[in-house]
């Protein structure tokens, strides 16, 4: 009795060690991101998890051809969705391609370039529909000799984000003259509210411009384009050098029409290809509104020196709602803001003396505050949340595991859970894909849109990894709340994706195996589909996601299908060579040849992500880890990569390697002083980046199941002080 009551006193101490109570507004507050120039790669976001605005140092969007190639000034909904018009009557179909796979013809949708026709139809389907830029909200200020005030008029900047609050305060002068300027969002309405004083506003010579831009049909969208008939292909909007999408028909015939509805309320409409939506104004003061140009409206304070503006977005069959003023916007964004903080995990990492730690802070409060802004909708976000587009706004459905499964394990499941009703929506879809391949089940797609199409792509198309996910985020989810109705909620979901991925599995009469492929592209995407088969990664996603699927069969009392048993039991092992993991079986010179040293060491992921497998050897995996660790091209790599291979560390109990992965001197493992994690001038944020941030430290405090260490995934030599509360263990 004696030996039981100690073992459960050190447990709980274990637990309290870690779980100290936490000044949160402190911790947080003292991580608020301070602006003193025009930088361009430190613009800042105010949103609500479904809608975001992003401001340069004045406070609003006033010098968007400026912070283009930098973070650009977005204002982007998770319902701002058009496509442009079928004039040539594409068809998806035109976008398949054959592949003998299994022994039959299997279709893909794929980058097709085989006739003109069919390749202007891919382009069209991958770039149709698109993520909008909904309009740019900026100042309009006019200097003493009547010029506009230009990006580098603007002095003496002092910008703060108050993350407890929301709030972006933003001061500067303008020929000596200060402008004060405070910018936030309404948590529950895609709205921002802007107050604003200056002498300047009295004097006539501060307005506040509307611009809504044309959508450029490119890979990325900066919210520049704002003539209709601009040629793309030289604009500067078109920055990265490499191919950004195809340019579709230039004279488009959009309208926006002024509505304006009292002394101080106005709605602009503007109707698209697809889409109409409304920007509604509300002022307090005396104030007009006028139409400068073709979608360029113009708000003139005529009186004292202070204005304050609230600007709401909504699709035009939506708008019957009161247009909310400034202080109920302000109200929303402080109780908003102040319960997420309140809620969920917190860690503290004061009084370590590892120099690395308050950095390490740092990057975990802001990602907190970039996933909350950019990836809480009811959809998965696109990799560039809610900024500007990449791929064309079209979320990439592998990510939604960066984007997502952080939040179950910082206590706020809740988050995740909003985006679940999507795959509800997409299933369909998803059982007619898995259908027209000859497969069981449903096939989750990769690159989609909010209807859940697939999106043509030569790689995206035969991608695995995203199959198992949906099992992931239904077993986080049961795991926070055990019961009946959860699984009654996810079961259909979970058992269809168990059905794909047993009929995906191929058996090999000879070997008397399971093969993931031929006709597979892994999450490291240097491989040719039809060439590769077994990668090591996605055999134990596959282990374990069939597994859990049984788990799933067992609470609910129902029989375990024989096909699963039957995969599970003759699955391929985990390919080996010289005592180490290979990244597919097919790719004996996975470590010999430099292409495959590059990209995602996913490898890493197959304990690290997961947990350890009836499949995997932990000495050949520490094996693993350490040649990976030597030899790989880390500066090919991508900003989640570091995370998992952090995780890995951990779980392999090398936790200073854990450290070392998650601040390795590479420009894809850069963080702005917004918090954004910088990949390159194409991709200059990058949201996977900091959700792995933020999966990685819960994991390196909580553990993972049958931990009974105190944070696994820090030193032990006094040099970390880890102070947390709130986690949830990984799987």
């Amino acid at each position: 009795m004696k030996k039981l009551l100690s073992i459960t006193i050190s447990l709980f101490s274990i637990t309290m060690i870690g779980q100290q109570k936490i000044d949160r507004k402190a911790l947080v507050t003292r991580h608020n991101v301070k602006i003193a120039t025009i930088d361009t790669l430190a613009s800042l976001s105010v949103g609500n998890g479904a809608f975001a605005f992003t401001v340069d140092a004045t406070g609003l969007q006033s010098f968007p051809e400026k912070y283009q190639k930098g973070v650009p000034l977005g204002t982007q909904s998770e319902w701002g969705w058009d496509s442009y018009k079928n004039t040539n009557n594409y068809k998806f179909s035109e976008t398949l391609k054959d592949y003998d796979q299994y022994g039959r013809k299997i279709s893909y949708s794929v980058q097709e370039k085989s006739t003109p026709r069919k390749n202007e139809a891919v382009n069209w389907f991958r770039q149709n529909s698109h993520l909008l830029q909904l309009g740019n909200l900026g100042f309009e200020i006019t200097k003493k000799d009547g010029s506009l005030a230009k990006a580098e008029d603007i002095e003496s900047i002092h910008q703060t984000l108050n993350l407890w609050t929301g709030e972006i305060e933003s001061s500067f002068k303008v020929e000596g003259v200060p402008v004060k300027v405070k910018t936030l969002s309404h948590q529950e309405k895609d709205a921002i509210g802007v107050k604003v004083e200056s002498d300047l506003v009295q004097q006539g010579r501060l307005k506040i411009r509307l611009r809504i831009p044309y959508p450029t049909g490119l890979w990325g969208d900066m919210g520049t384009k704002w003539e209709e008939k601009q040629d793309v292909t030289i604009s500067a909007v078109a920055i990265a050098g490499t191919d950004m999408g195809k340019k579709w028909g230039g004279n488009q015939d959009y309208i926006s029409n002024l509505k304006i509805k009292n002394k101080s309320e106005a709605t602009i409409t503007h109707i698209m290809d697809s889409i109409s939506y409304d920007i509604n104004l509300k002022w307090k003061g005396t104030a007009s509104i006028k139409e400068k140009a073709k979608h360029y409206f113009v708000v003139e304070p005529s009186k004292g020196n202070t204005i304050e503006l609230s600007c709401s977005f909504i699709q035009t069959d939506k708008n019957k709602s009161v247009i909310p003023s400034f202080e109920a916007i302000e109200k929303s964004s402080i109780a908003g803001w102040e319960s997420f903080w309140e809620s969920g995990a917190a860690v503290d990492f004061s009084g370590s003396t590892d120099k690395r730690a308050n950095e390490l802070e740092r990057r975990v409060i802001l990602s907190q505050y970039l996933t909350k802004v950019q990836c809480t909708g009811s959809m998965p976000p696109q990799e560039t949340g809610l900024t500007y587009n990449s791929w064309y706004g079209k979320p990439h459905l592998e990510m939604h595991w960066w984007h997502g499964v952080h939040f179950a394990l910082w206590g706020r499941s809740e988050l995740l859970e909003k985006s679940m009703p999507w795959y509800q929506n997409a299933f369909d879809k998803a059982k007619k894909l898995a259908e027209r391949q000859g497969f069981k089940g449903a096939r989750w797609q990769k690159m989609t849109d909010p209807d859940g199409n697939e999106s043509p792509s030569s790689v995206g198309a035969l991608l695995i990894w995203q199959q198992p996910h949906f099992i992931t985020y239904a077993e986080l989810l049961y795991r926070n709340s055990p019961t009946p109705a959860t699984l009654e909620k996810y079961k259909e979901r979970v058992f269809a994706t168990a059905d794909f991925m047993a009929s995906f599995a191929h058996y090999d009469a000879e070997k008397k195996r399971y093969f993931l492929g031929p006709g597979v592209i892994p999450a490291q995407e240097r491989f040719k589909a039809m060439q590769t088969f077994n990668p090591t990664y996605e055999l134990a996603y596959w282990n374990w996601a069939l597994n859990i699927a049984l788990d799933w069969k067992k609470r609910l009392n129902e029989p375990a299908p024989k096909e699963w048993q039957d995969v599970l039991a003759k699955l391929s092992p985990l390919p080996v060579a010289d005592n180490v993991y290979l990244a597919t079986e097919s790719a004996t010179d996975s470590y010999t040849n430099p292409e495959f040293k590059t990209d995602h060491p996913s490898v890493l992921g197959t304990y690290g992500m997961l947990p350890e497998t009836t499949l995997l050897n932990k000495k050949i995996m520490k094996n693993t880890f350490d040649l990976v660790w030597d030899t790989w091209s880390w500066d090919k790599t991508w900003g989640w990569d570091f995370p998992m291979t952090a995780m890995s560390a951990a779980r392999l109990q090398m936790p200073e390697k854990a450290i070392d992965a998650l601040f390795m001197n590479v420009i894809t493992n850069t963080y702005l002083k917004n918090g954004h994690n910088y990949q390159s001038e194409r991709l200059t944020l990058y949201l996977p980046g900091n959700g792995g941030i933020l999966t990685t430290v819960a994991m390196m405090c909580a553990g993972w199941d049958g931990t009974t260490e105190n944070n696994p995934g820090f030193p032990k030599d006094g040099s970390w002080n880890v102070k947390w509360e709130g986690f949830k263990p990984m799987p």
